[in-house]
């Protein structure tokens, strides 16, 4: 079993950055496909970005590149989610999910983290 722990949400004006952390606690996380997800008021969860086991692919959103951007550290045992140029419309609470597999479907990741909010206002 894996448990994530998020970190990092806040409260930011239109155009700040903030960095969202996610760590695991009992396991490594390098042995996972690792992704963040985020889910505003009333609408599904949907992807936002990914990133292999060696960190060597990434894969994101198109609402988000050129603005967010995943690393991890398997060093440290932390995945990263920077996000810049934040907008109004980034408002949602944040997951980190870890993957055997691969993908972009919520399906395809087997745990999840408790979420950090990320509210941007205008």
């Amino acid at each position: 079993q894996v448990q994530l722990v998020e970190s990092g949400g806040g409260l930011v004006q239109a155009g700040a950055s903030l960095r969202l952390s996610c760590s695991p606690s009992g396991r490594t996380l390098s042995t996972y496909t690792m992704g963040w997800f985020r889910q505003a008021p009333g609408k599904e969860r949907e992807f936002v970005a990914a990133i292999s086991r060696s960190g060597g692919a990434t894969n994101l959103a198109d609402s988000v590149k050129g603005r967010f951007a995943i690393s991890r550290d398997n060093a440290k045992n932390t995945v990263y989610l920077q996000l810049n140029s934040l907008k109004p419309e980034d408002t949602a609470v944040y997951y980190c999910a870890a993957s055997r597999s691969i993908g972009v479907r919520t399906s395809a990741y087997d745990y999840w983290g408790q979420g950090t909010q990320v509210t941007v206002s205008s």
